[in-house]
């Protein structure tokens, strides 16, 4: 019987009995696996480019290099890997700003240790996961920032642009969605960012959402 492929993770936060806990959490996870721990957004940046994690979970409130500027240079640098934000910030700009930075979920650090790995198996799989809690909050600032209420054919998506939207909206990543349509990760990315235009959007977070309402 084939060995299951260890998931690995790095931890950016500045709290160390937050990262012990993250530490233990993994460990009672038998797909992931603990690769790396840094206290601040600086060094968080010079291990992820080492050792090249599936996974990152990255605090927001950090003192120097915050998570929102961590998160942007972690994306500069093109790595492959999925990043979340694990916070206690439920404050809408936070959320707003992390998903538009490319953020592939946003969990609160309250939830139940299970949800939360249970979040992080859906995120290693490439879904979209965010706290429950915040989807409403997600839902109501896209709402306010709508200019009218167009349905998805108005946007002028042509029928593989919608057919990537579906597939955002459940919450899979650009290689799972090539796999799915037998296309490429590079044409996935372009059609991506071509909707997200038509639909005045930022992230692929936010489309889902936007899908979702609709």
């Amino acid at each position: 019987m084939p060995e299951t492929k260890l998931s690995t993770v790095l931890a950016i936060d500045d709290h160390p009995l937050f990262r012990k806990g993250v530490a233990d959490l993994i460990d009672m996870e038998e797909s992931l696996t603990l690769a790396g721990e840094a206290a601040n957004g600086f060094d968080g940046l010079t291990l992820a480019k080492r050792i090249k994690p599936d996974l990152i979970l990255l605090d927001i409130n950090m003192k120097g290099m915050n998570g929102i500027e961590t998160l942007r240079a972690i994306k500069d640098e093109n790595l492959d890997a999925r990043i979340l934000m694990l916070t206690v910030s439920d404050n809408e700009e936070d959320v707003i700003a992390a998903l538009r930075q490319g953020a592939d979920g946003y969990l609160l650090k309250d939830m139940e240790p299970e949800d939360i790995l249970r979040s992080l198996r859906k995120a290693v799989k490439g879904e979209i996961v965010i706290s429950e809690q915040l989807t409403q909050l997600l839902a109501q600032a896209l709402r306010g920032e709508e200019k009218s209420p167009q349905s998805v054919a108005l946007a002028g998506l042509t029928t593989r642009e919608r057919e990537i939207l579906d597939q955002i909206a459940c919450g899979r990543s650009n290689k799972l969605i090539a796999q799915a349509l037998d296309i490429s990760e590079g044409t996935v990315k372009v059609h991506v960012k071509h909707l997200l235009k038509k639909l005045n959007l930022h992230s692929r977070v936010e489309a889902a959402v936007w899908a979702l309402k609709k």
